[in-house]
């Protein structure tokens, strides 16, 4: 069993919906990006999704792209991603780590490479954007192999069939992304969400997060209520922008706990 997968199993015990919080790694800077993840932790995040910072990254709203940007300008680059998770796995054996990004910098390495460097450090599961499970089945079967769930994405516009497909080439966790957009975008449609997640969830067969358009810890209690876990990023890297330096860490992990007891609260915990 993953380790994705036992912190859902440990958390649906328990009647706790999961927190996955998303940074960009090298933002604002690299040396940040483990103290960051420390934070976040601290908060209360059961899964970290760690931000692979790349050029054009398309399903990503303008505050995520200015902080990938500033990132390469930073000189982050996957390499430095794995590593960050090799530190943080040194000192936290338990909170599992995702990879979110985009196709062109695991093919500029190799998907061989990747996934063997991706094991090795630490990494627990991957999602890749333009990887779309009708295209991607080697390096399903790489990732599969190598004990790293693969996740993959979910949309308003997803057909019955898009459902089996993902459950059969995924696992870990589904990623239903709730707005016809990109992240940080529109407004959430609750109803819409609530209707759907029950449909999704029985047809894959796995742990449904939402993700897109949570803001606060109103929207976050909402959604809570109605899925396996919340994904929340932009509002994050918000923080992050806001804040001086010294101020960061502290703001951080501050509204990662506030997100953390909202979601318990509609756990009714």
């Amino acid at each position: 069993m993953s380790r994705i997968q036992s912190t859902f199993q440990g958390l649906q015990a328990t009647g706790r919906k999961a927190l996955i919080p998303f940074i960009t790694a090298g933002y604002p800077d690299g040396a940040l990006t483990l103290p960051l993840m420390r934070a976040l932790v601290a908060g209360g995040a059961d899964i970290i999704e760690l931000g692979v910072p790349f050029s054009d990254p398309m399903a990503d709203g303008p505050t995520i792209q200015r902080a990938s940007e500033r990132a390469l300008a930073g000189g982050m680059s996957l390499r430095r991603v794995i590593d960050i998770v090799r530190q943080f796995r040194a000192e936290d054996d338990t909170i599992p780590v995702v990879l979110m990004g985009y196709a062109n910098p695991i093919e500029a390495m190799s998907q061989e490479l990747f996934v063997a460097a991706a094991a090795e450090a630490g990494v627990d599961g991957v999602l890749v954007v333009d990887y779309p499970p009708e295209e991607c089945s080697e390096f399903t079967a790489l990732a599969r192999s190598a004990g790293i769930d693969q996740i993959f994405l979910l949309a308003p516009t997803s057909s019955e069939r898009r459902f089996r497909e993902v459950a059969e080439a995924g696992s870990g966790y589904i990623y239903y992304v709730s707005l016809k957009g990109v992240t940080g975008a529109g407004s959430l449609d609750f109803d819409e969400v609530a209707q759907r997640i029950p449909k999704i969830r029985a047809a894959v067969g796995m742990p449904v997060g939402v993700g897109f358009g949570i803001r606060d810890a109103e929207s976050a209690k909402r959604i809570g209520a109605v899925t396996d876990a919340v994904v929340i990023g932009s509002r994050i890297i918000e923080e992050i922008e806001a804040s001086s330096r010294p101020q960061t860490l502290a703001r951080v992990e501050t509204f990662v706990r506030g997100i953390r007891a909202a979601l318990d609260e509609s756990a009714g915990t």
